[in-house]
Formats: C-alpha cells, sequence, structure tokens
C-alpha cells in the first residue's frame, strides 16, 4: 500500500508537470520539482532532530508507567466494560486483558508498547473465532476502536508544531481531544448498531453516562467562552495535563519503589532506536509531497474541493488543511509529511495548519490498521469493519474542522 502511494505521488507530479510545461510552456516547473527533492531532504533532518529528542524524553517517561504499573491499572479499570461490549468473549479469558491494555496504552501515546499487544489480543480473540477467515465480533469492535485513534495525549502532534515554531505546541490539545471522542464515539455506535450490542446494559450504562454527562458539561462551559479565551484554555490545560501526566508518572514510580532513573534511561534508548528508524520513511514521503506541491498537482484538487465548498456558500479556509485527512487512511508517515508541508507553506499557527494539526491527532491510518491487525490472524473477510472504521475516521474529519471553526476562527 505504502509503495503505490509514494509511487502514485511522483507519477501524479510528473504528469502535472508534463501538462504545465505542453500546454502552458511553464518549464520552470521541473526546476521548482529539483529544488523541492532537496529542500524536503534538508526538512526532514531537521524534524528527526527535535524527533530524537522528544521520543527519547517521552518513552522515556512511559517506560516509568510501564513499570509502575499504570498501564495494567488501567486495564483493570477498562476491564468490565470490555467484557460487555464482547459478550462472546467468555470472562477471564486472556484476550480481554490484552484489549484493555491496548486502549490504556493508546491513551496514553504508548503505540509503540500498544501495537505488538494489540497483535496479541487479535490472536487471542482468533483462538475464540469460529470462521478462522472471517472477523468476528470481537474482531471488528477492537479494530474500529484502534482505527478510531482514542489518544489523550497527542505528544508527536505538539512535537511537530514545537519543531515548526509555534510558540504554544499545545494550543491544539482541546480540539484533538473532542474530535478525537467523536470519532471513537461514532466507530462505537457504528459497530453497536450492526451487531446489536446491548448499550442498555447497567455496567456499559455506568461507564458512559458519567462520562456523557462530563463531556456535555464541559462543552456547555466552552460555549460560554470566546475563541480567544477557548485558544487560552487549550493552551493552559494541554501544558497542565502533560506536565501533571509526567509528575504522576514519577510520583507512582517513587512509590511503587521503581528505580525511575534506570527505568527512564531503558525507555529512553528504545526512544533514540525508534526515532532512528524513521528517518528513512520521513525522508521518503516527505520528499514525495514536495514533489507533488511543487508540480501544482496538489493545489489543483484542492482548487476543486475548494470551488465545490464555495459552490455551497461555506468558508474555504479549511481547505488547505485537508491533505493530511485525504491521505491518513492510507498512511501514517504521509499524513505526517502532508501536515509538516502545511505548516511550512501556511504558517504553523494559520487556520489550515490548526485543522491539519487536529485531523492528524484525532484520526488514525484505517487501511494499514486493518492490513495489520488482520493480517497477522489471517482474516479476509472484513465484514462491516471497513464501513465502521471510515465512518468513524470521516466523523473525526468532520469533528476536526467544525472545533477548529470553534476555538481559532
Amino acid at each position: 500500500m505504502l509503495n503505490g502511494l509514494w509511487l502514485g505521488f511522483f507519477l501524479v507530479a510528473a504528469v502535472s508537470a508534463m501538462a504545465q510545461w505542453l500546454v502552458g510552456g511553464n518549464a520552470g516547473i521541473f526546476a521548482a520539482m529539483v529544488e523541492s527533492i532537496f529542500a524536503m531532504a534538508k526538512l526532514s533532518v531537521e524534524v528527526m532532530v527535535l524527533l530524537f529528542g522528544t521520543l527519547t524524553l517521552w518513552l522515556g517517561f512511559l517506560k516509568i508507567a510501564e513499570k509502575a504499573g499504570i498501564v495494567e491499572w488501567l486495564a483493570r479499570v477498562l476491564g468490565p466494560l470490555f467484557a460487555r461490549l464482547m459478550p462472546e468473549v467468555p470472562p477471564g479469558h486472556p484476550a480481554l486483558g490484552l484489549i484493555t491494555m491496548n486502549f490504556a496504552a493508546n491513551g496514553l501515546g504508548l503505540d509503540n508498547a500498544a501495537t505488538p499487544i494489540g497483535l496479541k489480543a487479535m490472536r487471542a480473540l482468533q483462538e475464540l473465532n469460529p470462521g478462522s477467515t472471517t472477523a468476528s465480533n470481537a474482531q471488528i469492535l477492537f479494530l474500529v476502536l484502534n482505527a478510531s485513534s482514542l489518544t489523550l495525549l497527542p505528544v508527536t502532534v505538539f512535537m511537530y508544531r514545537a519543531q515548526q515554531g509555534a510558540p504554544d505546541p499545545t494550543m491544539v490539545f482541546l480540539p484533538i481531544l473532542l474530535a478525537t471522542s467523536v470519532s471513537t464515539l461514532v466507530g462505537l455506535l457504528s459497530v453497536a448498531v450492526m451487531q446489536r450490542l446491548r448499550l442498555w446494559d447497567p455496567v456499559v450504562l455506568a461507564y458512559f453516562i458519567p462520562g456523557a454527562l462530563l463531556l456535555g458539561g464541559f462543552m456547555a462551559f466552552l460555549g460560554t467562552l470566546s475563541a480567544a479565551a477557548l485558544a487560552s484554555l487549550s493552551s493552559l490545560m494541554g501544558n497542565l495535563t502533560l506536565f501533571g501526566v509526567i509528575m504522576l508518572f514519577l510520583v507512582v514510580g517513587a512509590l511503587k519503589r521503581v528505580k525511575v532513573y534506570e527505568a527512564f534511561v531503558e525507555g529512553a534508548t528504545e526512544g533514540f532506536d525508534v526515532a532512528k528508524s524513521l528517518l528513512p520513511y520521513l525522508v521518503a514521503m516527505l520528499v514525495a509531497v514536495g514533489v507533488l506541491r511543487a508540480s501544482g498537482a496538489l493545489e489543483l484538487a484542492l482548487d476543486g474541493i475548494r470551488h465545490a465548498v464555495n459552490w455551497m456558500g461555506l468558508d474555504t479556509r479549511f481547505v488547505e488543511g485537508l491533505p493530511t485527512a485525504l491521505v491518513k487512511p492510507f498512511s501514517g508517515s504521509a499524513a505526517r509529511a502532508m501536515l509538516i508541508e502545511t505548516m511550512q507553506a501556511q504558517g504553523v499557527d494559520s487556520f489550515p495548519a490548526l485543522v491539519a494539526a487536529t485531523i492528524q491527532g484525532s484520526t488514525e491510518t484505517t487501511f494499514y490498521v486493518l492490513a495489520v491487525y488482520f493480517g497477522a490472524v489471517g482474516i479476509q473477510r472484513v465484514r462491516h469493519a471497513v464501513g465502521c472504521a471510515l465512518l468513524a475516521e470521516f466523523s473525526g474529519v468532520v469533528a476536526a474542522i467544525f472545533v477548529c471553526y470553534w476555538f481559532f476562527a
């Protein structure tokens, strides 16, 4: 999938450049594309400098959280909920523990821990699957909730904004939190409708009703604030949450007699290795996106969307932030490259860049998640998994746009 997407970027750019040369005589387009290749390669290294530091720092703190048992505690808290949402999984089955640990890790931004745990959970669910090549109800729900990208701390988005010079990298914290909540809720409800899940079960309601009341009350409070106050509150909450979580990890780790310094160094070493492995992918995608932008092909596609939006009488400022949304279902690295390119072209705190950052933090690479999780257990017939996952992703994108108008317009 990544091979086809990457090659497609270059082919579309080449066709666009040839058309401009033959029709309009624009020979300078080729020089612009070559210049973009080297500029984006340079930008990739600049981005990686901060990436090394941020991933090393964050994975160090997250290793303390793992050793302190915070992830396991979250798993125990969420366990009864998933036991009700997946009735075909027997009580006490290892799959339930793995599923809750996966979501706890995802919520904390522990992507490197969440993926292997998620694959183990999918294999455990496969043991209960009566059809070896057809996705079970539990597997579909697990995958759709993974694809909805419920991440409470979008540290990587903060990191890219900081690298591009944002005075306040965490300004998008609340918009991302609201948009990712919408995508997760839509994903859950769509699967519940397809599988006729009993969402009115007392245990399920005990989780959902307090959450809905808190979210509704918080939304009502936000509705009383001006746009400037909303942006300021998002910044304050983002910074307080991030620092508060770090302090929580350290305090709980110390109380549990974890050697916090040694644990931090262990996790930081893993973070350095992870960051180092990302550089080739970042160079590849940023170069492809840069060529696509320089060829005029991306702008041509956005013009079509812009005209359609304008024809409907709507504001078109969000359109420049849509490239991230268009490629996110297929490739996380391509979406990351689109986000960085949008911040470079429009300005890190421009409205399109804020929309792109919110989309990046509130949606997931649906087809990649499908390929990895279902491919790991040999599932060929995915039933309603694709439709529900894409509906959740689309809802997250729409919510991100609306929330950004609410906070930043």
